[in-house]
């Protein structure tokens, strides 16, 4: 097959592209390279491969001839109130909207990259994907709108979009804002580790691997309009998964507790029911074997 992966040289996509090409499906891989961190280490992440640059959000993207379209390409991260929420309303509403427009022209299948931060404060733990949808940051907001627009083009348009809601992804290639990063850099330097709030707020951690192994299921399997969960099995809260951590690493952190952090939710557990059912996917990834091989990653970018 033919297929586009757009943020192909992020965390998730340049595991996604990888993946992909190992599987002899022919990638053309894109990503805007935006300064959000380092264009450098994204360079590294899309080594392997070939990335076409591009600005979704004002360029054309060419599906002639394109089976089907992983959209990972983003503007990350739940603190995205104030003068950073143009960029949130650019990268991911105009960026998808121009991406489902292309999609709906060329007949391309599309599946997309939504997140547990529609649901807010969840209403019920396991988390469903029928709860109400409650975001409670601009970025939730926005990748609600994106699961909107899916719908309004697969209605107007004959669209065919799958939504993947990701819980809290991890792994090598982590972004360094995200937390295990933060953990796993803290333990290298031997610095501070600040923590948003008690710490006792828990994620429904999902390790990069079984993200790739349901994007792949839900482009080859998933009926049109479909909308799953793609969630870890172990939840943890920050604390434990901070000890796990230490404990792999055979490091201790200075921790230092800070104030909650707005748009943050205090719990997040993924109901998989719905695509184990469907696509027959579940995670297989353990919280501490995920951890390893992400220590053994961060650890051996220091020693190279």
């Amino acid at each position: 097959m033919r297929y586009v992966v757009t943020g192909a040289a992020g965390f998730i996509g340049s595991h996604l592209a990888e993946t992909l090409i190992a599987s002899g499906h022919e990638v053309v891989a894109v990503d805007c390279f935006t300064d959000y961190y380092s264009p450098a280490e994204k360079e590294e992440n899309a080594g392997a491969f070939d990335v076409l640059r591009l600005d979704l959000a004002e360029e054309e993207l060419d599906l002639e001839g394109v089976d089907g379209v992983f959209h990972l390409a983003a503007q990350a991260g739940v603190r995205s109130f104030g003068e950073v929420f143009p960029l949130y309303v650019r990268r991911n509403l105009i960026a998808t909207q121009r991406v489902f427009e292309a999609a709906a022209a060329a007949g391309a299948r599309v599946v997309f990259a939504s997140s547990s931060s529609i649901y807010g404060e969840a209403e019920a733990y396991p988390t469903p994907e029928d709860a109400m949808p409650r975001p409670i940051s601009p970025y939730g907001i926005t990748k609600l709108g994106c699961e909107h627009l899916a719908r309004a083009y697969a209605l107007g348009f004959g669209l065919e979009a799958i939504a993947l809601r990701y819980f809290t992804v991890y792994g090598p290639r982590q972004r360094p804002d995200m937390f295990f990063r933060r953990v796993c850099d803290a333990l290298l330097d031997g610095g501070t580790f600040e923590i948003y709030g008690s710490g006792e707020q828990s994620r429904s951690f999902t390790e990069v691997a079984d993200t790739v192994a349901a994007t792949i299921a839900a482009m080859e399997r998933a009926p049109a309009g479909a909308v799953y969960n793609v969630g870890g099995g172990d939840e943890a809260s920050m604390l434990e998964a901070i000890a796990l951590l230490e404990a792999i690493s055979g490091r201790a952190l200075d921790l230092r507790h800070v104030g909650v952090a707005r748009g943050d939710v205090q719990r997040t557990k993924a109901d998989v029911t719905r695509i184990r059912d469907a696509l027959g996917w579940e995670p297989e990834t353990s919280l501490e074997d995920g951890l390893i091989r992400m220590w053994s990653w961060a650890s051996g970018r220091v020693a190279a």
